[in-house]
């Protein structure tokens, strides 16, 4: 069996339309010369392939101050979205609480969200990391 070259785009979008046509939710494949993430979105069905050098670090997102960190709005009754997933800029991770107050905490990057990197509920203090995202190269 020959190596895939995950720098085709070809190849990618053949691996995506495989992947989504057979209910697969996603695949990594991690080799020396790079690492492929397709993530396949179920709500809209949005496709994601994340193509990155090995080595170059995740993004992480981290707390703006000092509060509970809260993964979902604590009045919400959906159940959590699963991890990897697709994010924007201009997503809403989750929030920061004091008090009654809620800070919403913004992706700031396109990528793939792959961590949850505090506990929800938590005290978190002003720069502990909060999430692991992801940049597309």
């Amino acid at each position: 069996m020959s190596a895939i070259d995950v720098s085709d785009p070809a190849t990618i979008a053949f691996l995506t339309d495989a992947l989504t046509a057979a209910g697969v939710e996603g695949l990594e494949i991690s080799r020396p010369g790079g690492q492929l993430r397709i993530v396949i979105s179920v709500e809209g069905g949005a496709q994601v392939a994340t193509l990155r050098a090995p080595g170059s670090p995740p993004v992480v997102v981290k707390a703006p101050l000092a509060g509970h960190f809260c993964a979902e709005h604590p009045a919400a009754t959906a159940t959590p979205q699963t991890l990897p997933r697709s994010v924007s800029d201009a997503d809403l991770l989750g929030f920061i609480r004091v008090g009654h107050v809620l800070l919403p905490l913004r992706a700031g990057r396109s990528g793939v969200l792959t961590r949850l990197l505090a506990e929800p509920g938590a005290l978190v203090g002003f720069g502990d990391p909060l999430f692991e995202i992801e940049l597309p190269s």
